[in-house]
C-alpha cells in the first residue's frame, strides 16, 4: 500500500503539469475503453450481484451494485461530460494590483493524491477516476469488497485510456483487496502521501473515516431530505414534485426521506400526497393527524424523523408553517438537500436563505442532488460539511489554489 501511495505521488506531479489536451484526450479514450469493456465489466458486476445475493443483500443496495448495458453507456458519457469541460487547473479566479504595483492572483491548483473509499456503486470507480483526472489529482480508489470484480474490470478499462493518452497510469490506481485493513492504511495517508480522503458510504464508512482519518476529508452525510409544501404550493406540482423526489430511486443520497406539509392545506392537500404515494408502492409513517386521512398510514416513531430509509418508506408530519418546517429541518435533517414547493415568492426566497443544506431547492426534485445535473459531468459525492468543498464535488471542488505575484522589484519597507 504505501508503494502505491509513492507512485501516485509520483504521478500527480506529472499531472499536475499535463496540458488540458492531454487529459482530455485520455478521458475520451477511457470512456471509448469503457464502452468496449461492457461485456467483460457485465460479466464481472454479474459475478459480483450473485456473490451479494447468496450473503443476502436486497432492495436498494443491491440496485446499487447492479450494472447493465444502460448503466455502463452512462458511465462512459459521465465520462466524456467531464472531458468537456474547462480544465479548473491553472484558472485565475481573481487578480488585483496593490498600492505598490504588484499584481497579485488567486489561481487553481490540484489537491494532489485524492483518495477514495465507496461501498457498492461500481460507477463510482469510473466518476472519480475522470474527475480526479480533470483537476490534475490523482487518485487511489478502494473499493466495496461486494463490488471488487465490476470496479476492478472498470478500472482495467479507464487505465487504458490513460496509457493511450501518454498519461502515467499510476494516476488512477485501484485497491484490489477485500482486507478493510487497506482502509486504515489509506486513512494514516501513506507515508503523508494522500492530500484528502473522500469517503462514499454508509454511516458505519463515514463514521469511521471520519474518526480515524490524519489526512481532511470530503464528508459525505445522511441524506435525510425533505420535502415541504407550503400552504401557496399547487397540489398538481407537489405531487409530481414528491413523487419524484421519493420514488424516481429510492437508494440513492438525494431521495426525499421526510415530507412536511403545511396545516393551512391539510384538508385539500395532505390526502391526495399520501394517497399517491402509498399507490405507488411506498409505505407512509405518520404522526395523528397524517393517520386519520388514510388508514394505511403506520404510526410514527420518534426515531422516523431521523431515518434515512433508501427504501420505498417515508415519514410524513403536519407542520404550523414554514417556520415551523425550518425548524423541523433544522432539528432533523442532514444538511444535505431540502425542497420546497409553493408559489409564494417570499416564502421560497426565506427557505432558500434559512435552511442550512449543501442543496436547497424551490419547486424541484430532490433527486436532482447529483452532479451530473449540476453540470459538472459526475461527482464524487455530495459533501455536507462546510470546509473546502460543499453539495456535489466535481473537478473545480478537487482544486485548491495558490497566490502569484508579479512584481518590479518592489521591497517591503
Amino acid at each position: 500500500m504505501l508503494e502505491m501511495g509513492k507512485r501516485a505521488r509520483a504521478a500527480s506531479r506529472s499531472l499536475a503539469l499535463a496540458l488540458p489536451e492531454a487529459k482530455t484526450q485520455a478521458l475520451q479514450a477511457a470512456a471509448a475503453a469503457i464502452r468496449a469493456a461492457a461485456g467483460d465489466i457485465l460479466a464481472a458486476n454479474d459475478a459480483d450481484v450473485a456473490k451479494a445475493k447468496s450473503e443476502g443483500m436486497t432492495g436498494s443496495f443491491l440496485d446499487r451494485l447492479t450494472l447493465t448495458p444502460a448503466r455502463i453507456e452512462s458511465m462512459a458519457e459521465g465520462v466524456e461530460q467531464v472531458a468537456a469541460l474547462p480544465d479548473p487547473v491553472g484558472k485565475v479566479t481573481e487578480r488585483w494590483t496593490r498600492p505598490n504595483g504588484m499584481i497579485i492572483e488567486r489561481v487553481r491548483t490540484p489537491l494532489g493524491v485524492v483518495g477514495v473509499i465507496y461501498e457498492s456503486r461500481p460507477n463510482v470507480t469510473a466518476d472519480a477516476a475522470a474527475l480526479c483526472l480533470r483537476a490534475g489529482n490523482a487518485v487511489i480508489l478502494r473499493g466495496g469488497s461486494d463490488s471488487l470484480a465490476s470496479s476492478g474490470a472498470i478500472h482495467r478499462a479507464f487505465v487504458a485510456g490513460l496509457k493511450a493518452a501518454g498519461l502515467p497510469e499510476d494516476a488512477v490506481q485501484f485497491v484490489a483487496m477485500a482486507d478493510r485493513a487497506a482502509v486504515g492504511h489509506m486513512l494514516a495517508g501513506l507515508g503523508n502521501t494522500v492530500d484528502v480522503i473522500v469517503p462514499r458510504g454508509g454511516k458505519s464508512l463515514v463514521a469511521r473515516v471520519q474518526s480515524d482519518a490524519r489526512v481532511p476529508v470530503f464528508a459525505h452525510l445522511d441524506g435525510i431530505n425533505h420535502v415541504y409544501v407550503d400552504k401557496a404550493a399547487d397540489l398538481d406540482m407537489a405531487k409530481t414534485v414528491v413523487l419524484n423526489a421519493k420514488m424516481r430511486r429510492t437508494g440513492v443520497c438525494g431521495a426525499a426521506e421526510t415530507l412536511l406539509v403545511d396545516r393551512a392545506v391539510a384538508q385539500s392537500h395532505l390526502g391526495p400526497l399520501v394517497e399517491m404515494l402509498i399507490d405507488a408502492g411506498c409505505a407512509v409513517r405518520g404522526d395523528a393527524a397524517v393517520q386519520a386521512v388514510d388508514g394505511r398510514v403506520t404510526p410514527a416513531s420518534p426515531e422516523d424523523w431521523d431515518t434515512e430509509y433508501l427504501d420505498a418508506i417515508i415519514a410524513v408530519k403536519l407542520v404550523d408553517g414554514l417556520d415551523a418546517a425550518i425548524a423541523h429541518i433544522e432539528a432533523h435533517g442532514s444538511h444535505h438537500t431540502d425542497c420546497i414547493v409553493t408559489d409564494d415568492a417570499a416564502a421560497a426566497e426565506r427557505f432558500l436563505a434559512e435552511v442550512d443544506s449543501a442543496i436547497v431547492l424551490h419547486n424541484a426534485s430532490t433527486q436532482f442532488a447529483d452532479g451530473g445535473e449540476f453540470g459538472f459531468g459526475a461527482e464524487i459525492g455530495i459533501a455536507t460539511g462546510r470546509m473546502h468543498a460543499r453539495g456535489p464535488v466535481g473537478a473545480e471542488q478537487l482544486t485548491s489554489f495558490k497566490y502569484r505575484i508579479h512584481g518590479s522589484g518592489q521591497t517591503r519597507p
